[in-house]
């Protein structure tokens, strides 16, 4: 049976605009953490761009 985390902090990704979870990988450095994953880190923060729709 799967479960759920629902207390987990959230963030939204400075690249990709999308909420993403916190991750045990990330517990030693969660306030430096910007991006959601390596293909946004590696395109980076988009500056004045709009979300794109979902």
């Amino acid at each position: 049976m799967a479960h759920h985390k629902p207390h987990l902090p959230e963030k939204i990704c400075a690249s990709c605009h999308r909420p993403f979870a916190w991750r045990k990988k990330w517990a030693r450095d969660w306030e430096q953490v910007r991006y959601c994953s390596d293909r946004c880190r590696g395109v980076g923060a988009r500056e004045g761009e709009v979300a794109p729709p979902r």
